[in-house]
């Protein structure tokens, strides 16, 4: 086992009641500053459902000081920041490079004492909270489970949904929102977590200085606003049945549990792992092995107040859920009179294997030692979790099944689809462009950004550039190896060039089929074996198919490497495709698409890339009912007889390990892995832009909320103007609060949840695409406000400051990125596939830094065309001629 978690964890607390948990790691030059307060939800009640959520998005409006969008702040730092609300807490985060850590502190402390809650604000930040409630609304599962919970909990706030209810944010008044500002918001409510390369001493005087002069709340303990009192809980006898628009029938099952303090928790947590986790899991093996179910995923949820467990099932195609459920219900029981040793085992192994590997980079860190504190009220709660973890034995698993998870006290809801056409898929150009009167960039100028932004610090030491070591085998294969002894963990990325571009129209969905099934036995092993041996350790492996190659991802403890190179040596050079395997894989992807059919998103983005690229295009291909029955066996194996190869595969390891050992493994497990003949290689034809707006409407009914992809064919990786690509980008739309959409569509207009755009850039092509998320009736508006933008920088370009502003946050954003092992391991792996140098791991800065104004504007003339662009948008029947209030 590690060192604790908690090791080097200091607590202190204000005068005024301000909690500081600081843990310094000096593994990377950047530091995570969080805020959690503590309310969330739990302190709601029926009628202000999701005020604290709706308060959350407006901490982002602005203070009295800093009358600005914060995201506008915290992107010039280059921070990676957020917020999330939850039932017991509300938090914000932020990681940057360490030189702008007091920064930081001098924004959260100005917005937890004077953030500007006005009528105006509050207007335009409800409807961005409603179009993302109703994004939530768009999901059977969370329709299902919102019905389940308030069965489950009918008298207290952990049966309302966390963001609200689009009814009572609709009500809210100003005055409701800033009560329950000053009630919540006060430092002796709230705990201030950083973690990160910073001395303890310094920040905390810095702490003192910028926190110390805030005030105490009038009247302390007003966090417990609604009275608690037991949680009675009366299961209903019949299941709760929805029978509502959708795809695919669905099963959930919720027992309600003890708040997270209780002795019974990482028992709990050790049983879900035994029903759920891995091939060889009891309820797996119950529903989805038998052809029941296409998925099924559960969890614990431990609160302050109360807890539960709940399972989702998936069902598979024809399936009856009653059958389903009486299944499950049988196998939850098996295990309370079966349970082995070794089983037990298996999932304490498992579970302690995943609390250390998801706390690898800072910020994961900071987040369990928030939760921990807010929740339980000890940031030392996860240390002595794993301590019981680790005693748990057969005998406590029997018990607490019977004591929790019996039939008479869960709550069961069916979700039974009605018919779910896709309906109205037209090709013809928008005749209803409408021009929107309001000025784009007026919110606020690059100048005011600089004049609200706190003093950085001044960088006095230069970042080590460590580089990978780069090897090859003589079949071709090439691995790149950073050591990196900061956690006893390793993480491992791949590629292989065998994506979906090698598809043929009547068999799309083959790559995915050879991926997918890698791991369902070899010549030496079984589908329950492979799955053992990594279960056994707490390993994982992954295999994802994408347009241009399959990504390999795997991590473990360090001292189990060798298991995942073996098994992974293993599946890519003896896969045998089980047929029975197979089969069962087929009939869980068919049901996958007809959920994925069902999702606005996915309907957009496959029309979307579908009008771009024509037929035959590698791209154009997406796969089918029919494609997916035409695939056979032979054709899984012959495609992976003649796309997996060691000359097109590239593996990159970052973590705690020797070179020269680690060297040896992979020669032994891969340098007999042989290749015959030249790899196979694709011809990207050309493609044109549209002449015109193309506007395509499919049409989902039931559906809450509307999905829009607009866009057109892009530049690829190689494109001299790809730095200035990325500047460009960051200006136009990289970021939902600071950017030129951003600022317009989202945070002005309120038009969506969320708008962003992106340059998808490939070995061989590229796509440039704006996504949004609208309510029905204000698709057109925020599409023409789009337009309009991109014609505004197409034609006047940017300005200067917003260059430099950009790249900053590029480069900070980078930087940040490199703390975390699991894009750090990316990195350097696609810098590879992309025949980079290995510098570019360090120079790809530099490179951004030398983006002149001049080039980002030239990229805006020939890089955006808004009169020559791609319109789709899936949801509902778009209203477009509803006036807009």
């Amino acid at each position: 086992m590690p060192s604790t978690l908690t090791e080097n964890v200091r607590k202190t607390v204000l005068e005024n009641g301000l909690t500081v948990l600081t843990k310094e790691v000096h593994t990377a030059p950047v530091v995570t500053v969080q805020v959690w307060y503590k309310v969330g939800s739990r302190n709601e009640e029926p009628g202000v459902n999701g005020i604290a959520h709706q308060l959350e998005h407006l901490m982002f409006k602005g203070t009295q000081n800093r009358p600005i969008q914060f995201g506008r702040l915290f992107s010039a730092l280059g921070s990676d920041s957020n917020a999330f609300t939850s039932y017991d807490q509300t938090a914000y985060y932020g990681t940057v490079e360490r030189n702008k850590l007091k920064a930081l502190l001098v924004l959260e402390a100005d917005r937890m004492q004077n953030s500007q809650i006005e009528p105006e604000q509050l207007a335009s930040e409800k409807r961005v909270v409603i179009s993302e409630l109703q994004g939530y609304e768009n999901s059977p599962e969370y329709r299902l489970n919102r019905a389940v919970m308030q069965a489950v909990f009918p008298n207290h706030a952990y049966g309302l949904p966390v963001g609200g209810t689009k009814a009572d944010v609709e009500k809210f008044e100003v005055e409701q929102v800033q009560e329950y500002y000053r009630n919540f918001y006060s430092p002796d409510n709230a705990v201030l977590v950083i973690v990160g390369d910073f001395q303890t001493g310094n920040t905390l005087e810095t702490i003192k200085e910028v926190f110390g002069k805030l005030p105490k709340r009038q009247g302390a303990g007003k966090e417990e606003l609604i009275t608690k009192c037991p949680i009675p809980h009366s299961p209903l006898p019949t299941p709760i049945v929805l029978r509502e628009p959708g795809a695919g029938r669905l099963l959930q099952v919720v027992y309600p549990l003890p708040d997270a303090n209780q002795p019974d928790v990482p028992t709990l947590d050790v049983i879900d792992y035994i029903f759920t986790e891995g091939r060889n899991s009891r309820l797996y093996q119950a529903l989805v092995e038998s052809g029941l179910a296409s998925e099924v995923t559960a969890s614990v949820t431990s609160l302050r107040e109360s807890g539960w467990y709940e399972v989702l099932v998936t069902a598979g195609s024809k399936q009856d859920l009653k059958k389903i459920d009486s299944v499950l219900s049988s196998a939850i029981a098996n295990v309370a009179e079966s349970v082995t040793t070794e089983e037990v085992e298996r999932a304490k192994t498992q579970l302690t294997a995943d609390v250390i590997l998801s706390n690898r980079d800072i910020t994961s860190q900071a987040m369990r030692l928030g939760n921990d504190e807010t929740t339980v009220g000890d940031y030392r709660y996860t240390d002595r979790y794993l301590a019981a973890v680790r005693l748990v034995k057969p005998t406590d698993v029997v018990t607490v099944i019977n004591k929790y998870l019996t039939k008479e006290s869960r709550t069961v809801g069916f979700f039974e689809p009605t018919q779910n056409q896709i309906t109205g898929v037209s090709d013809k150009p928008d005749s209803a462009q409408t021009t929107e009167n309001f000025s784009p960039g007026v919110a606020v100028l690059p100048s005011e950004v600089a004049k609200y932004l706190p003093p950085v610090d001044l960088v006095t030491d230069a970042i080590a550039q460590v580089l990978p070591q780069e090897f090859k085998l003589t079949n071709g294969l090439r691995i790149l190896l950073l050591p990196d002894r900061s956690t006893p963990t390793v993480t491992l990325s791949g590629y292989i060039q065998a994506g979906t571009e090698f598809d043929l129209e009547n068999q799309a969905g083959l790559a995915a089929f050879v991926s997918e099934n890698l791991l369902n036995g070899t010549t030496s092993k079984n589908v329950l074996t492979i799955a053992k041996v990594l279960a056994e350790r707490g390993a994982s492996l992954n295999f994802e198919v994408h347009r241009e190659g399959v990504h390999i991802e795997g991590d473990s403890l360090a001292g189990d490497l060798p298991i995942i190179l073996e098994i992974l040596a293993d599946v890519v050079k003896n896969s045998t495709f089980p047929a029975k395997e197979l089969e069962l894989h087929r009939q869980q992807t068919l049901t996958d698409l007809q959920l994925e059919l069902d999702e606005p998103s996915e309907v957009a983005r496959r029309i979307f890339v579908q009008s771009i690229y024509p037929k035959k295009h590698p791209l154009h291909t997406f796969p089918t009912e029919e494609s997916l029955q035409q695939i056979q066996r032979q054709d899984v194996i012959d495609f992976k007889a003649k796309h997996y190869r060691p000359d097109t595969t590239v593996l990159a390891l970052v973590g705690d390990f020797d070179l020269d050992i680690v060297r040896s493994l992979i020669q032994n497990d891969f340098g007999n892995w042989q290749v015959s003949g030249k790899a196979p290689t694709l011809k990207y034809p050309p493609v044109s832009m549209p002449e015109k707006i193309v506007s395509v409407n499919p049409v989902l009914p039931g559906k809450a909320q509307a999905v829009t992809y607009m866009g057109y064919t892009g530049i690829n990786r190689y494109d001299p103007r790809f730095h200035a690509a990325l500047v460009l980008n960051q200006i136009l739309g990289g970021d939902t609060l600071s950017s030129r959409l951003g600022a317009e569509v989202r945070d002005r207009q309120g038009l969506s949840y969320g708008i962003y755009s992106y340059f998808h850039t490939g070995k061989n092509a590229g796509t440039f695409l704006i996504e949004m998320q609208t309510s029905p009736e204000d698709s057109s508006k925020a599409i023409a406000s789009t337009r309009q933008i991109l014609q505004q920088i197409h034609q006047q370009g940017v300005t200067a400051l917003e260059v430099e502003t950009a790249k900053c946050t590029l480069i900070s954003n980078y930087n940040v990125s490199l703390a975390n092992p699991e894009e750090l391991t990316d990195r350097i792996l696609m810098n590879e596939v992309y025949g980079l140098d290995k510098v570019e791991l360090h120079s790809f800065t530099d490179k951004l830094q030398k983006v002149t104004f001049e080039q980002v504007n030239q990229a805006a003339r020939e890089l955006l065309h808004p009169d020559k662009i791609v319109v789709v948008t899936a949801g509902p029947s778009v209203l477009a001629e509803k006036s807009i209030r």
